[in-house]
C-alpha cells in the first residue's frame, strides 16, 4: 500500500486500470513504484510460498521502461490508454526484445526479429510488458504444463491446474502479478483459465484481433484476447488490440465493425431487456456437476432479477462431439505451425513440427497430440468434411438464436470443477465459440465448497456467447452481471504484502 500525508492511499491488490491511473494523476503512484510492487509479489509467490510457477521470463528492461514512462508522464501526461500498465503476455506471442518459446525447450533462446502485431498495439497504448508467462506447450490442450517451465498451479487450490492453455496468464493475473494479461484461444484457452481462476476472459470474433506474430495452432480457430480481473479492464485491453492488420487477412472482416471504443457499452443496466438462452445440453447431470450447476443457477436467477428475459434452450449440442468430430485444431497444427517455424532461420533450432518431434525437447503431455498431428493435413477429405460441419454449426447456432430471438447464450464454461494436477482437462464448453468463431466471454460465477486445499473454494466460470461482431452486447451483459454479483475474489495463497 502507498499512502501520502493526507491519508490518500493506493492498494495494489485487485487494482484496476482506472484506479492505477487515478493514483498516478493524484501523484501518489509512479510507474516505477507500481512495477516494484508487482515484482515484490512475484518474488514472494511465483517460485516461493505457493510456488505458482507462472512466469517464464521477467522483462529485464521493466524498470528502465517504467522510468521512461514516468518521465513521459511528467512531460505530457499519459502516453496512451494503458499508460504504465504492467501486462502479462502469453509466451506464444512474439516479442522482439524478449525470447518467445511457446513453452517449449525446442525453442529455448529463440528471440523473434520483431514484436507481434498485438504486442506493438499494446505498447503503442502504453502497456508495459512485465513478463512472458507459461502456457500448455505450443498451446496444445488445457493443463498449462510445459517443458520450458513445468506445471503452473491454480492459486485457489494448489492441487489443481489453472486451466489452459493460457494458465500462466490466468494464475498470474489472479494472484496480482500484473494488472492485466493476454491469452490465446483455439478451443478453450482464454476462457478456461478465466473460469478456473475467478477472472474475465474475452474471446473475440475471429478477425477482430490479429494473429500475426503469434505461434499458430489452428488459424481457422485461433485468436487472442484479454484475461483480466474486471470487465472494464478487459474492454480497455480489447480497445487496444482490436482492428485491421494487413498481415492477417481475417482482420479485413473487422473493418467497419469496430467502434471508436468498446467502453461506451459498459452499461450498469446492460441486462435489462436482454433475451438470454440457457443452453441446457451444456450442463452436466451427474453428482460431479452439482456444485457448478448450483452456482450457475444462482447466477441465472440474478440475471432474471436484473431485467434479463431467460429462455430455456433444449436443443442438443454435444461439446465433446464438437471437439472430436468438428474442430480442425489437430488437422491445422502441422501445416500452420510449420508456416511459423519454417521462416525462423538460424535463430531457431527447429523449423517444422517434425523437427520438434525429432528433438525430443517437448513435454511428454503433448506427445500423443503432436505425433497424431504430424499424420494429419489440411489437404485431406477428412479436413474438408470438418470444414463443412463447421459451416453447418455456424448456421445451426445462428438459427437457434434467431428461432428463440436471443441476444446471447449462457452456460457453464466447464461442467465440473477444473481438474487436479496430473489429470487431463475435460467437459469444457468453449468449443462452441472456437469452432464457430463467434465471440464469447467468461465471468466469475462463484466458488465450490471450501476444502482443505481450497480455502475459499474452487472458482466456477459462466460463459456468454453471441453472434459474430456482437462484442458490444456481450460487454453490456457481462458488465451488468459483474456489478450485480461481484463474485470475483482474490486467492488466499497470494495475500497482500503490505
Amino acid at each position: 500500500m502507498i499512502q501520502d500525508d493526507d491519508q490518500d492511499c493506493f492498494t495494489l491488490e485487485e487494482a484496476t486500470i482506472a484506479e492505477i491511473h487515478s493514483a498516478m494523476q493524484r501523484g501518489i503512484l509512479t510507474c516505477r513504484s507500481l512495477v516494484e510492487m508487482y515484482l515484490k509479489r512475484i518474488a514472494a509467490f511465483d517460485q516461493k510460498g505457493p510456488a505458482l510457477n507462472a512466469l517464464i521470463l521477467l522483462n529485464p528492461r521493466a524498470m528502465e521502461i517504467a522510468d521512461e514512462m514516468d518521465v513521459a508522464f511528467k512531460q505530457k501526461g499519459f502516453v496512451g490508454p494503458l499508460h504504465g500498465i504492467p501486462l502479462l503476455l502469453k509466451d506464444n506471442i512474439d516479442t522482439g526484445d524478449m525470447d518467445t518459446t511457446g513453452g517449449s525447450l525446442s525453442l529455448k533462446g529463440f528471440r523473434p526479429d520483431d514484436d507481434a502485431f498485438i504486442t506493438k498495439k499494446l505498447k503503442e497504448a502504453g502497456a508495459l510488458i512485465l513478463a512472458k508467462v507459461n502456457l500448455h506447450e505450443f498451446a496444445i490442450w488445457g493443463e498449462t504444463a510445459s517443458s520450458i517451465l513445468g506445471q503452473t498451479l491454480n492459486p485457489y487450490d494448489l492441487t489443481r491446474t489453472p486451466g489452459g492453455s493460457s494458465g500462466g496468464t490466468g494464475a498470474g493475473v489472479a494472484a496480482n502479478f500484473g494488472t492485466v494479461g493476454i491469452g490465446t484461444d483455439t478451443i478453450n484457452s482464454i476462457r478456461s483459465p478465466a473460469s478456473a481462476c475467478s477472472l474475465v476472459g474475452f474471446r473475440p470474433t475471429i478477425g477482430l484481433v490479429s494473429r500475426e506474430g503469434i505461434i499458430p495452432y489452428s488459424l481457422t480457430q485461433d485468436t487472442a484476447g484479454p484475461i483480466t480481473r474486471t470487465v472494464a479492464d478487459a474492454v480497455m485491453v480489447l480497445d487496444a488490440i482490436a482492428g485491421y492488420d494487413p498481415d492477417d487477412v481475417a482482420t479485413a472482416w473487422s473493418v467497419g465493425k469496430v467502434p471508436d471504443t468498446y467502453g461506451k457499452f459498459l452499461d450498469p443496466q446492460g441486462l435489462q431487456g436482454k433475451r438470454i438462452g440457457v443452453l441446457r445440453s451444456f450442463f452436466g447431470t451427474g453428482l460431479e456437476h452439482q456444485e457448478v450447476n448450483a452456482a450457475i443457477s444462482k447466477c441465472i436467477d440474478t440475471m432474471r432479477a436484473n431485467g434479463a428475459e431467460i429462455v430455456e434452450v433444449k436443443d442438443a449440442i454435444d461439446a465433446n462431439q464438437l471437439v472430436s468430430e468438428v474442430s480442425v485444431h489437430l488437422y491445422d497444427l502441422k501445416d500452420h505451425l510449420n508456416s511459423y517455424l519454417s521462416v525462423l532461420g538460424p535463430k531457431a533450432a527447429v523449423h517444422s513440427l517434425s523437427d520438434v518431434i525429432a528433438s525430443g525437447k517437448y513435454h511428454p503431455g503433448i506427445e500423443a497430440n503432436i505425433k497424431k498431428a504430424e499424420t494429419l493435413s489440411t489437404d485431406s477429405p477428412e479436413y474438408r468434411e470438418r470444414l463443412v460441419k463447421r459451416a453447418d454449426l455456424q448456421t445451426q447456432t445462428m438459427k437457434l438464436m434467431a428461432d428463440y430471438k436471443l441476444e446471447a447464450l449462457v452456460y457453464p464454461h466447464q461442467k465440473r470443477l477444473v481438474v487436479p494436477v496430473g489429470q487431463t482437462q475435460l467437459e469444457r464448453n468453449g468449443v462452441l465459440g472456437s469452432v464457430t468463431g463467434f465471440p464469447s466471454i467468461v465471468v466469475p460465477s462463484g466458488f465450490s465448497t471450501i476444502t482443505a486445499s481450497a480455502p475459499i473454494g474452487v472458482p466456477i466460470g459462466l460463459e456468454f456467447l453471441g453472434r459474430p461482431w456482437s462484442e458490444p452486447i456481450l460487454i453490456q451483459i457481462a458488465y451488468a452481471f459483474e456489478l450485480a454479483t461481484k463474485l470475483r475474489r482474490p486467492p488466499a495463497s497470494a495475500p497482500s504484502l503490505s
